[in-house]
């Protein structure tokens, strides 16, 4: 009788599990049920509720797991056993916050005083926050579907992301969910108090408020107007030396239909240039030619290969004037573990004998370039007219750089009004990939305030403004990747400096302070409650 229970209670608390796994796969794309992610946490709080750690961490693992299994399935398209690492890897993230806060209830569900279980509504949502940084972080980092992005359509919510970067909103999620579980926790209890749940809301009321009312701000400035070109191009096609003409005259047909409206500026996707730029003299002479043909600056994306005694291999983006000369160039900072190079060589080099493709052997740049190029405008003013001549500056992002917040606020901090994430998400076939990836631009553009153009190999391309607005896109609606084409849309430039551009993530290591703070003080009170009992 007593192992049937047993069994029982186990079977519960994986039916726990699943719903919460479930809930949380269910608030990001391609479902968007994002409401799901304030309430997704709550049967995993009781499922691990009264748990030793070991068995908290245990059961948080497996959400963790079902989680990233639901999420970033697409990796599939490129290697299975490597999809079931990185969700095995990115699950370790769940169980520590599982075990943590198992800790904090067990430490707190005893205490006398009501200002003790504070310490657990503050506590959770900071250790949550604590892991998603060091996430981000650790092992080149994989800041990818974080809590947060699962409100990047929610824009009164996102907004506070210009002070806390995306970690803020990560922490009202799941500071709600906290509050909802003690509360219910409480009521079950025969006690009726709503003090967890009443300060939840009112700090998300708070941040809501302030996310309408910037939301209304309204952005001034000179207009530039960009067209994004969407080759889509198959993988399977993109380096095949017998395509290379027909992928060229694709992105010089469609570049030339974008420059008839009168464009400022041109962008192509991540590597669209099928070889080796700067040094085969075919290709550089037909991407000068196309540039002074439009008469329009072009940003495109292309291999290098480095010049000097060493060898070298870049994944850049180039910059053409008008005129068809050459501007500047920027070589990729951030390169994708496993993909781009293989880290620590000596050790993972059997990695490679896995791989469905040969891993790249690519070098990473080391400087932030800013790109500039001038616009003229026709200015009147007193029945006086003259050629006003702006300088614009942007940088680009390539492929997944744009998840990572801290490189994203460099090159705005260093003169950057426009980002462009120049990105190929092909690999990854009909998924929510691109989407999903999609989302962490939406947070780079509201963190710094400014304009963020994506272009798309096979999709998402888009425009996403200073509130976080997608607000136009190649394809419609529902149909926006594995489709070629173009889009033009005016942006506002404007000169911003947010509080996030300025400080970075204070907040993110604010909440890492917290969190140890909290696991102190609960240690020290447990450690005097057991003495206690000892005398």
């Amino acid at each position: 009788m007593r192992k049937s229970f047993q069994l029982s209670a186990f079977s519960f608390q994986l039916l726990l599990i699943l719903t919460s796994s479930l809930f949380l796969v269910l608030s990001f794309p391609n479902f968007n049920y994002e409401f799901l992610a304030w309430i997704a946490l709550v049967p995993l709080f009781f499922a691990i509720d009264n748990q030793k750690p070991f068995k908290a961490f245990v059961l948080s693992y497996l959400c963790g797991l079902l989680f990233f299994l639901g999420t970033v399935y697409w990796l599939i398209h490129v290697t299975l056993p490597g999809m079931i690492i990185v969700a095995l890897y990115l699950a370790l993230y769940f169980g520590f916050f599982g075990a943590l806060c198992s800790y904090f209830l067990r430490t707190t569900q005893n205490a006398q005083r009501t200002t003790s279980h504070y310490f657990t509504l503050i506590a959770i949502p900071s250790t949550w926050v604590a892991l998603e940084l060091a996430r981000s972080r650790f092992l080149t980092g994989f800041g990818w579907n974080l809590l947060a992005h699962s409100q990047s359509y929610t824009l009164p919510v996102i907004q506070i992301a210009d002070i806390t970067g995306v970690y803020g909103v990560s922490f009202l999620i799941v500071m709600v969910n906290a509050g909802i579980f003690l509360t219910v926790k409480n009521l079950r209890k025969k006690n009726y108090s709503l003090a967890y749940l009443t300060v939840a809301i009112f700090i998300v009321y708070i941040s809501v408020a302030y996310g309408t009312y910037r939301l209304k701000n309204i952005f001034t400035g000179e207009g530039l107007r960009v067209a994004v070109i969407q080759g889509n191009i198959p993988q399977v096609k993109k380096w095949d030396v017998n395509f290379r003409g027909d992928i060229l005259s694709k992105y010089e047909k469609l570049t030339r239909e974008a420059a008839r409206e009168k464009v400022d500026l041109v962008i192509w996707p991540e590597t669209s240039v099928p070889g080796f730029l700067e040094t085969e003299r075919d290709l550089f002479e037909r991407i000068r030619n196309l540039t002074r043909e439009i008469k329009t600056p072009l940003l495109v994306g292309a291999p290098r290969e480095g010049r000097g005694p060493k060898e070298a291999y870049y994944n850049s983006t180039y910059l053409f004037g008008d005129d068809g000369r050459l501007l500047d160039r920027y070589d990729k900072i951030h390169l994708v573990p496993f993909g781009e190079y293989v880290p620590a060589k000596d050790i993972f080099s059997f990695v490679e004998n896995f791989a469905p493709s040969p891993i790249g052997d690519f070098t990473a740049g080391n400087n932030y370039t800013v790109f500039k190029f001038s616009i003229e405008r026709n200015t009147e003013n007193y029945k006086l007219k003259w050629k006003l001549i702006r300088k614009v500056k942007f940088s680009t992002l390539v492929c997944f750089e744009d998840i990572f917040p801290d490189l994203a606020r460099e090159f705005v901090r260093r003169g950057a009004e426009v980002l462009v994430n120049m990105t190929n998400d092909a690999w990854f076939g009909r998924s929510s990939a691109a989407y999903q990836h999609a989302q962490s631009s939406v947070f780079r553009a509201v963190e710094n305030r400014v304009n963020v153009v994506r272009a798309a190999n096979t999709g998402l391309s888009c425009f996403i403004d200073q509130k976080g607005r997608i607000t136009a896109a190649v394809g419609p609606p529902g149909n926006e990747i594995f489709t070629d084409g173009y889009k033009i849309h005016d942006l506002v430039l404007t000169k911003t400096r947010t509080f996030y551009t300025v400080y970075g993530d204070l907040f993110a290591y604010l909440c890492v302070i917290i969190a140890v703070l909290c696991f102190l003080i609960l240690k020290q009170y447990r450690r005097k409650k057991d003495i206690w009992k000892i005398t």
